[in-house]
């Protein structure tokens, strides 16, 4: 028991006690009351101030001539300190001294963007009552000679915790550890005066037991046993917004939960009970060698088959849907992982806060116009209520969802579904990835579905300069730059790994958290572990204000691979921001730039075609720093030297695994929407989707991995909707029977797409511009080709960079080209896997057939690739159209295609 105390009943306490109770013990009653009960309220207070360390504190801006400052702590947080005035209610104070030393190095680093101000510094004599200071409420003052207030501010105390507490990032066994009699339950909790744990015998019973925990002082982890089969925590504490209050919460490290998140689960991840029949022998698919292997289809599990008619009814929308082997949906995941796709990844599926688990609301939606509002009113009605949500609402990272379960109100079902899912998938020959969202949580402060910032307040989101959390994600932004927010991403990514064989995760908004991070993630799970993520560099981490960011340009040689915009932006066209008359007259290289102008494009220079071209091939050479592209002015250039978005390098990447290719996902609008508005309107349905798989083929052909939304292959349509995330089942819907891709089913939400409303009625009255099954048939089927031509040959999936600038060559490049072909050759010769002596393959988007003569290739022994002549090819202009003539190395390419010829 050395160095640990159980919490007792105190109304004052002296501050040298490591745990100090400033309110009555709770009893069994307050574990069936409110999720939160204030003890003493208190008035918020801006925090100006940063506890650098234990001893160190940095207060910006603060006019520190001639005064004295002092911390002031209050265990019952009765503090008072308006200028001019005398603090009041205080238990205690520590005199401060200034600091003229030097800040510790690494200290320095971690706080580089805090503004300049007075360091000051505790005393040696009272280092020691630091710790339970930081467990009440505490103001830095600054006095004049006579004790007057001259100014007063909060403190941010990660710096302190982090120094004080850092042997807590050594505990494995947070959150529960179910043993022979009992349980061991862990909280970090090291600002708490007091916890005690609540059991359940079930998800909606009384409560059968109260027990106070035990607070270690050296890791500040609180610890308990008991029985039960759920659980939640009675936490005491000082909170910035609040006062002293007395928080009813779940876990943090939660593995399973009640309905609505109620409750937190009790059990073993290993039991027997929470294993499908054979989970333990069933193997994930060996599909992937390196990272350029990878193929991914994002999908979202609610999306996958509640519009199938095909899945019996109790299952449409959840988990338990992908065990139905015999549906339309998993008839068409198996025939992708035979074309060759190797993961699917999946919209989030970790517990979150946004989706109501049981009586969540079906809107009725009218039968009305392509272009009506009334289908928008109708799911914009139930938003908040309805069943459905992408999920970037994180509630409890180390739970599964709980609506997706057939029944939420078992916390054991979910676990098993989830397990269920996965194996499907493997059995299915494909991969598993998750979309993990570490960068935010749903909410934060005191609210009831505040999970992280009710245990430990103010500790595990990134503040700003007056200690407000920072939302610049959208949300609450978690700080995982801090140790035990870092430890949590950790050891959720394991845990999903180990406990649900997740075979690859993709993070959502990477560049907001430390490369740092991320690379202890990788020792932790190992590099066969596949990392993938968004790395945009923007908010208040922009530029490294922070720390070096997990984003585009700061993880080379991590082998963590980056979403590129840089080819995305050249085949759409415009950015992901565009509205207005943009969304039209920006075109991109497959749907018209220059060559096939539409209605609002005017008249564009051919200089924009030639840098659009460039771009593609940019992408289609791994966006890797060092390849030489002779681009559209005839000089040979690095393509980090290539300027990008005004002041990037188009070429970032170390390796070819460190980047992602797609021209869709989740967000934004489909490539089929966006094409909707930027080709010409007299563009027919069948010439929609040629253009649909040009930008296939280029992902396809992309060295890098290759993702792809849910429904690219069968023209997906949102009916215009830039934001889908919260827009109902109707304008998410999937058809896997092929009949339709829901284009022109309503105007889309008002929201985010009012202001567009002009210019997006036209286009849904536009009934010729809505695909027949014809038409998504051909997509489908030409889509699973291409799949089938990049799984054929590793010369598609280059593993280095060197391998690129070795093997890879462009043609038809520089000031004299035919701007709508990129032709490329990739040489085979003794390269493991390549099948093929090499391999040229041309794309021509243009809307007419074309020809170019390249010289170096006259006299080679090229045939179309197998696919291509197949009696089951879905362009059947390839194989009777496209020719190669080895007398003068003349290729002819059929409009609006992808031709691939190969050396034996």
């Amino acid at each position: 028991m050395s160095g640990k105390r159980v919490a007792v009943i105190s109304l004052g306490g002296a501050l040298a006690l490591g745990c100090l109770t400033a309110s009555a013990a709770p009893t069994l009653a307050d574990c069936d009351g409110a999720f939160a009960t204030s003890l003493h309220a208190a008035p918020a207070v801006e925090a100006h101030a940063y506890w650098l360390n234990r001893q160190l504190i940095k207060w910006p801006g603060a006019n520190a001539a001639g005064g004295v400052f002092k911390l002031y702590y209050s265990a019952t947080a009765q503090l008072q300190a308006a200028q001019g005035s005398r603090v009041s209610g205080a238990d205690g104070a520590i005199a401060l001294s200034r600091f003229d030393g030097s800040v510790p190095a690494d200290v320095a680093q971690r706080f580089k963007f805090v503004g300049n101000g007075e360091v000051l510094a505790v005393a040696k004599a009272d280092a020691a009552r630091v710790p339970a200071a930081l467990q009440q409420q505490v103001l830095l003052v600054l006095e004049a000679e006579d004790g007057t207030i001259r100014d007063a501010t909060a403190l941010q105390l990660a710096g302190a915790l982090d120094d004080i507490y850092a042997s807590a990032a050594k505990s494995d066994d947070l959150g529960i550890t179910v043993g022979v009699r009992d349980v061991a339950f862990k909280l970090w909790s090291p600002t708490a005066q007091n916890v005690a744990l609540c059991t359940y015998a079930s998800g909606t019973s009384k409560a059968a037991a109260i027990t106070p925990m035990t607070r270690d002082d050296s890791t500040g982890i609180w610890s308990a046993r008991a029985g039960g089969a759920y659980y939640q925590y009675l936490v005491d504490v000082v909170t910035p917004s609040a006062g002293l209050v007395r928080n009813l919460v779940t876990d943090p490290y939660s593995i399973s939960l009640t309905t609505d998140s109620k409750r937190s689960y009790i059990a073993d991840l290993s039991a027997a009970k929470l294993k499908p029949a054979g989970w333990d022998k069933t193997p994930a698919p060996k599909k992937v060698a390196a990272q350029t292997d990878m193929t991914v289809y994002e999908l979202h599990v609610r999306d996958f088959s509640i519009n199938d008619s095909t899945v019996s009814t109790a299952h449409r929308g959840k988990y338990a849907a992908f065990a139905e082997s015999k549906s339309n949906g998993m008839k068409h995941l198996a025939a992708l992982s035979k074309a060759g796709m190797t993961d699917i990844h999946l919209l989030p599926v970790y517990d979150i806060g946004s989706v109501p688990e049981q009586g969540c609301v079906t809107p009725y939606i009218p039968a009305a116009a392509p272009d009506s509002e009334e289908q928008q009113a109708a799911v914009a009605k139930v938003k908040a209520v309805d069943c459905y949500n992408w999920g970037y609402d994180p509630f409890h990272y180390n739970a599964p969802e709980g609506s997706y379960s057939s029944d939420p109100a078992d916390g054991a079902k979910r676990i098993v579904e989830f397990r269920q899912m996965v194996q499907a998938l493997h059995k299915t020959g494909l991969r598993v990835g998750m979309d993990v969202v570490y960068n935010h949580t749903f909410i934060a402060g005191q609210n009831e579905k505040s999970v992280l910032d009710r245990v430990v307040p103010g500790y595990y989101h990134r503040l700003n300069a007056k200690g407000g959390i920072e939302r610049s994600t959208c949300c609450d932004n978690t700080a995982t730059e801090n140790l035990m927010m870092g430890k949590l991403l950790v050891d959720s990514v394991a845990l999903w790994t180990k406990q649900y064989k997740i075979d690859s995760f993709r993070f959502d908004l990477m560049g907001h958290q430390p490369r740092a991070v991320m690379e202890q993630l990788q020792a932790r799970i190992g590099k066969q572990i596949n990392l993938i993520g968004e790395g945009w560099n923007f908010g208040e981490v922009a530029d490294g204000a922070r720390f070096v960011q997990a984003s585009q340009l700061s993880l080379n040689g991590t082998g963590i691979g980056t979403f590129s915009d840089r080819g995305r932006d050249a085949v759409r066209g415009g950015g992901a921001g565009d509205s207005g008359t943009q969304l039209i007259s920006q075109q991109g290289y497959i749907n018209g730039l220059v060559y096939d102008a539409n209605e609002q494009a005017g008249q564009r220079p051919v200089a924009d075609l030639l840098h659009a071209s460039d771009m593609v091939k940019v992408g289609l050479a791994g966006t890797i720093r060092n390849y030489p592209l002779t681009i559209a002015d005839g000089r040979t250039v690095a393509l980090q030297d290539i300027v990008y978005g005004g002041n990037q390098p188009a070429g970032y990447a170390s390796e070819p695994g460190e980047t992602v290719n797609y021209v869709e996902n989740h967000d934004n609008q489909t490539l089929y929407d966006i094409n909707a508005f930027k080709l010409p309107q007299a563009t027919t349905a069948r010439e929609r989707a040629q253009v649909q798989m040009l930008g296939a083929a280029i992902n396809a052909f992309s060295q890098g991995v290759a993702y792809f939304h849910a429904g690219f292959d069968i023209l997906r349509s949102k009916s215009l909707d830039r934001n889908s995330f919260e827009s109902g089942d109707w304008f998410n819907r999937l058809d896997w029977s092929y009949q339709d891709n829901y284009y022109g089913t309503g105007l889309p939400p008002a929201e985010d797409n009012g202001k567009d409303y002009a210019l997006i009625k036209p286009l849904l009255r536009n009934a010729s511009i809505k695909p027949a099954p014809a038409d998504i048939a051909y997509a489908r089927d030409a889509f699973r080709d291409l799949l089938s031509i990049r799984s054929s040959s590793t010369l598609f999936r280059l593993r280095s960079a060197e391998d690129i600038k070795q093997r890879l060559r462009f043609f038809n490049t520089g000031p004299s080209q035919v701007p709508t072909v990129i032709a490329a050759h990739i040489d085979g010769n003794g390269y493991q896997g390549a099948r093929f002596k090499s391999i040229t393959y041309l794309i021509n988007v243009d809307k007419v057939a074309q020809r170019i003569t390249i010289g170096e290739e006259k006299g080679r022994n090229y045939q179309l690739h197998p696919v291509h002549t197949s009696m089951a090819a879905a362009d059947k202009r390839v194989a009777s159209e496209a020719k190669y003539d080895k007398n003068t190395g003349t290729y002819s390419i059929p409009a609006r295609s992808a031709v691939v010829f190969v050396e034996n």
